[in-house]
């Protein structure tokens, strides 16, 4: 059964999503972040998406008491990402209280460092953020498109143990017009090895149940969420049921 990862974005301490990664194209929601952990929790779910916005333009992370509170919810593991540049950032969202820690930028620039990483924190805990723009990596807050695509990435950390990716396609990151089915199916084939997590434009169950179909392994939901495309109680009936 494929795993649903809800997702937080935070700014400010609040819960916020924003339309293709657009700052100016932010909404805010009336809900503290480890209130919505503690209701995904209630619905079954085991891993929590956080993504530290303000962290991302700070180049450190900047939510790390926010980070605290979500971590001391029980039965939920956060997976946290925004602004990891150091190996002392990777530690301060462990001792936050992370379970696994999302690194993009660095790993697409620095991939001798992000080697470093997975040596040294295990690859059980740390995760690469691939974001994909047209097939080419894009980095730093997606301001920047690199001229190699995901499969380079992968190829360079698989020898070192990688084994989870999450990749987001850019182009449906917040438009709620569904995933990019071929590009996930195709990834997963050629790395079997390793657990993709879907990211960007799910807008429904039904795009869940297919991704499901296709034999994917993990999906962030995200806006369709905040949005009341998918209920909190669609997601407790599919994890019960499967």
């Amino acid at each position: 059964m494929i795993e649903l990862i809800p997702a937080i974005d935070i700014i400010g301490g609040r819960c916020v999503r924003l339309s293709q990664g657009d700052y100016e194209r932010q909404t805010t929601y009336d809900a503290e972040p480890a209130d919505m952990v503690k209701r995904f929790a209630d619905c079954g779910v085991k891993r929590v998406h956080v993504v530290d916005l303000d962290g991302a333009k700070a180049a450190q992370p900047e939510n790390l008491p926010t980070l605290e509170k979500m971590a001391g919810i029980d039965g939920v593991n956060i997976e946290w990402g925004g602004g990891l540049k150091t190996e002392t950032a990777v530690r301060q969202v462990f001792d936050a209280g992370a379970a696994y820690a999302i690194v993009g930028s660095v790993a697409a620039k620095q991939p001798d460092l992000f080697t470093t990483w997975l040596n040294a924190f295990g690859a059980e805990r740390m995760v690469l953020g691939a974001d994909v723009r047209e097939g080419k990596v894009s980095v730093s807050g997606w301001q920047e498109d690199l001229n190699f695509g995901i499969e380079a990435l992968i190829d360079t950390f698989q020898p070192h143990g990688l084994r989870q990716v999450i990749c987001t396609d850019i182009s449906r990151d917040g438009m709620l017009q569904g995933p990019s089915f071929d590009l996930y199916t195709q990834l997963q084939a050629a790395y079997p090895d390793i657990d993709f997590t879907v990211s960007g434009g799910i807008s429904s169950m039904d795009d869940i149940r297919r991704l499901n179909s296709l034999n994917l392994r993990k999906v962030i939901i995200g806006k369709a969420i905040y949005e009341g495309r998918i209920s909190l109680k669609e997601i407790e009936t599919y994890i019960i049921t499967q």
